[in-house]
């Protein structure tokens, strides 16, 4: 039979006692870094679709612009209908040069935060990695 002694009191405390190190050395910690990294991804996250509102938002300008110049374009006629066809062709190239601009900056900086985030993320998994492993191995690595 399993008799009851001072022994089990002595082990519960010892539990209680490791549960409690282990919460303020090892939970903590790593439930911060991953709070942490989950604000880095939602803040991340908002700026893409902040940026992808406003290339929409280009995008429908852009379209406004093409939809009115062919509508003067088709409203001017006889005499100055050449003059009328070329200045809606300039006006459609700045409008598709200045929209492509805009494109390709949204692109390099798109590009730039994912890159970016991706070197802030590597950082803190090759750190939190060697952490956990120096933890659990009880030696460094």
């Amino acid at each position: 039979m399993v008799d009851i002694n001072s022994t089990v009191f002595i082990q519960i405390i010892n539990f209680l006692a490791l549960i409690f190190i282990l919460n303020q050395l090892l939970y903590k910690p790593i439930l911060q870094i991953m709070e942490r990294r989950k604000g880095i991804f939602d803040s991340a996250e908002a700026e893409i679709k902040r940026l992808q509102d406003t290339i929409d938002k280009k995008v429908a300008e852009y379209e406004a612009r093409i939809a009115q110049a062919k509508g003067e374009a088709m409203a001017q006629r006889g005499e100055i209908q050449k003059e009328g066809a070329e200045k809606g062709k300039e006006i459609l190239d700045g409008a598709r040069a200045e929209i492509q601009k805009m494109m390709d900056d949204f692109q390099v900086r798109m590009a730039q935060e994912v890159d970016g985030a991706r070197v802030i993320l590597r950082s803190h998994s090759e750190k939190i990695s060697k952490e956990i492993a120096e933890k659990v191995l009880g030696r460094s690595v």
